[in-house]
């Protein structure tokens, strides 16, 4: 909407005509150019930037997301450009908010190519944790962006807050990530479990991996994925699959399904969750135009179902939840995320 002022003194006409003086003029906005974040370094084959983003406080309570768990997420933006993904917006929101300048280097889409690093995130996060004001809730790292993206291979922040978590006890913990990178914590996740309720979830769509590089397009491929799980279950750690979101008529098939579910159960998963896409408004402006290239046939159906919701219908996610309790029972799966 533009610049936004407040005027310090009175401006135009007051009661009965007479003339008021202009004042001076406050800016909501920063003056001038602000100061480019400090580059961590770049990935140059994947051309991609990681810099340092100041933060202040890196646990978002319940209140704050609506969620009924405390959630902690090390990075903003994320390489793995998962089309139906909703925290883009929360990528945008920081660089505005910060007034950071655009990347001099041309990039297709800052989410993705840009990664924001809360370089100072286990610090925080040591300093700040207090169980009792978790009040007995889960802790989730991973809920908007993957905490094992290819950053956390250089810069660690995912390992620093599961280290700043050792001194605790009782607490219930979760993961969430595509990644098997996972696999490399192996042996702090098993000290943490000693301590916590420690719960991981690994997320994949579908089996077929052509079909996942569709809609997720640098994320691992599904055997990697299933592999990781396995490598967590045998180490005696509580793993289950997550596979959320459910695309309507790309990834919901009976067939499907099952085939997923009982790879995973093969691999040592004990639960399997999984919902219906959300569209919000973030995952509706980048989904919505790669559906119409990919999945054509789909894009009407899409503009039905959905139309101005979020949701594709309450009959839609009825059947869907009773299809997944049917191939659960047949597999002899557990249900829910276990948060």
């Amino acid at each position: 909407m533009g610049e936004v002022r407040l005027v310090a003194g009175p401006v135009g006409s007051g009661a009965g005509g007479q003339s008021l003086q202009r004042g001076s003029q406050l800016s909501f906005l920063p003056r001038g150019p602000a100061a480019p974040l400090p580059r961590l370094g770049v990935a140059e084959s994947r051309a991609v930037t990681f810099e340092a983003v100041p933060t202040r406080s890196v646990l978002n309570s319940p209140a704050a997301t609506h969620m009924p768990f405390w959630s902690v997420n090390p990075y903003i933006g994320c390489e793995f450009g998962c089309t139906y993904c909703y925290a883009r917006d929360t990528h945008r929101w920081t660089m505005e908010r910060l007034s950071f300048p655009a990347s001099p280097l041309p990039r297709p889409d800052p989410f993705e190519t840009r990664i924001l690093v809360k370089t100072n995130a286990p610090t925080i996060f040591r300093r700040t944790l207090i169980p009792a004001r978790i009040d007995g809730k889960p802790i989730v790292i991973g809920t908007a962006t993957d905490p094992y993206q290819p950053a956390e291979r250089r810069f660690r922040i995912t390992r620093g807050l599961l280290e700043s978590l050792l001194p605790h006890r009782g607490l219930h913990l979760g993961i969430i990530t595509k990644s098997p990178l996972i696999t490399r914590d192996i042996d702090l996740l098993v000290q943490l479990a000693e301590r916590h309720t420690v719960r991981i979830h690994i997320s994949l769509a579908a089996l077929e991996g052509r079909l996942v590089r569709r809609i997720e397009a640098r994320s691992p491929a599904p055997h990697a994925r299933l592999r990781a799980l396995g490598r967590l279950a045998a180490a005696g750690l509580d793993v289950g699959l997550l596979v959320a979101p459910i695309i309507p008529g790309v990834t919901d098939g009976r067939t499907q399904l099952t085939a997923l579910f009982r790879a995973a159960k093969e691999a040592g998963a004990r639960r399997v969750a999984g919902e219906a896409l959300r569209l919000g408004p973030a995952a509706r402006r980048h989904f919505l135009p790669h559906l119409a290239r990919e999945f054509p046939d789909l894009a009407a159906r899409y503009a039905r179902r959905y139309g101005q919701r979020q949701t594709a219908g309450k009959d839609y996610t009825t059947a869907l939840a009773r299809r997944l309790d049917a191939i659960r029972q047949e597999l002899g799966l557990e249900g829910g995320h276990g948060l």
